[in-house]
């Protein structure tokens, strides 16, 4: 059995709790192993760690707009693909009003964050309606299409050769944070039967990433009963009760709604602001050193973050210290109202992202340059 080597120890000037009563005039710096899982040392600094003046090389932060991505894809398989690595493919999809075939992706696991739209998905194991905010987890290979009543804008990621399953929730309890008693999964109902037939359909097949065309002379979703327990399941965002602490900021972690191979997504909804008057009311300055960091944006007023809006995505690679925005900052111990009021998806990745043409095609130069704090002198 392996062992971090572990020595806690304090040094100099210091709080003896994380993220809270620090000292006067100091700014927290959090270095940890395992994405908040592992050892973790906090240094407290006399000026904010990403005061910068400038950034050259690959590693600097991202960010990307991909509400100014306009087209729209007949196939998720055509969508603008935006990060990926050996393990995991994310995509931003403007979906037609119908699609004219079936999708099924051989590669793994497909998890659907609708951000725009509302309209039914049909698949394998029958019919389900989506809205606004909604997670489906279709396992690999599922078949499916959808009809939009509203134009429909998602966010599609891949599990690459492997599956999405629940996090361990340990001393919380099974009922903590969302109860699996409100997934939903599909039904054969009259809308189901009611799209069956004899038209003939094709299958759009991804498998290594290459797709393959298999065409039916009927439609193939055509079941009439089934029992098991795979199957796609719905979640929606307003379903998600987060942890909250008055007196403590709760790492990322603390908002884990699948795992993956080599990844896991959370999600950021509304919660209590901390009222203790030492605790940090803003997201702690940190040094993820071991995972590449992805926020998408859904919905609300994104209090860390200056000039973000819904359907922006930012990537903060792993290996250099980022942290709250200046003005964030300035509230760092001030709770300006009772709660925060955004949505947010989060993809922390064990490796390396790649940057997809699409994205780059969207990027804000300038990200890296929205942590500056004018000078007097300036």
């Amino acid at each position: 059995m392996k062992h971090y080597i572990r020595f806690p120890r304090l040094e100099g000037q210091t709080s003896r709790q994380a993220h809270a009563d620090l000292p006067q005039g100091t700014y927290e710096r959090e270095l940890g192993k395992e994405g908040f899982f592992g050892p973790a040392t906090h240094m407290y600094h006399r000026h904010p760690p990403t005061g910068w003046s400038s950034w050259e090389g690959p590693l600097r932060p991202r960010a990307f707009d991909l509400a100014r991505i306009n087209q729209e894809h007949a196939s998720p398989f055509d969508a603008a693909e935006i990060l990926f690595n050996a393990h995991v493919r994310l995509r931003f999809w403007r979906a037609p009003a119908a699609m004219d075939h079936l999708a099924r992706n051989g590669d793994g696991d497909e998890l659907i964050f609708v951000h725009r739209g509302a309209g039914d998905l049909f698949c394998d194991y029958g019919h389900m309606s989506y809205r606004a905010g909604d997670y489906i987890v279709l396992p690999r290979s599922t078949m499916w299409r959808i009809e939009s009543r509203e134009p429909t804008v998602c966010l599609l990621i891949e599990a690459t050769g492997s599956t999405y399953m629940l996090p361990e929730k340990g001393m919380l309890g099974h009922h903590a944070i969302f109860d699996p008693a409100v997934l939903e999964t599909p039904s054969i109902d009259d809308a189901f039967r009611a799209q069956q037939g004899e038209t003939p359909t094709r299958v759009v097949i991804k498998r290594r990433n290459a797709l393959s065309v298999c065409t039916y002379p009927f439609n193939p979703l055509d079941a009439v009963g089934w029992h098991g327990d795979l199957a796609p399941v719905k979640l929606n965002v307003e379903q998600i009760r987060p942890l909250a602490s008055h007196r403590y900021h709760l790492p990322p972690s603390a908002h884990t709604t699948f795992v993956a191979n080599r990844f896991v997504v959370c999600t950021f909804t509304p919660r209590p602001f901390e009222t203790d008057p030492g605790a940090l009311k803003v997201p702690f300055f940190h040094n993820n050193d071991d995972y590449d960091e992805v926020l998408f944006y859904h919905a609300g007023d994104f209090f860390s973050r200056d000039n973000i809006h819904a359907g922006m995505m930012t990537l903060h690679p792993c290996g250099f210290t980022h942290g709250p925005h200046p003005k964030a900052l300035e509230r760092a111990f001030v709770q300006p109202k009772p709660a925060t009021d955004e949505y947010a998806v989060m993809l922390d990745t064990r490796d390396a992202l790649e940057i997809g043409a699409a994205a780059q095609a969207v990027e804000w130069p300038d990200y890296a340059d929205s942590w500056k704090v004018k000078r007097a002198a300036e």
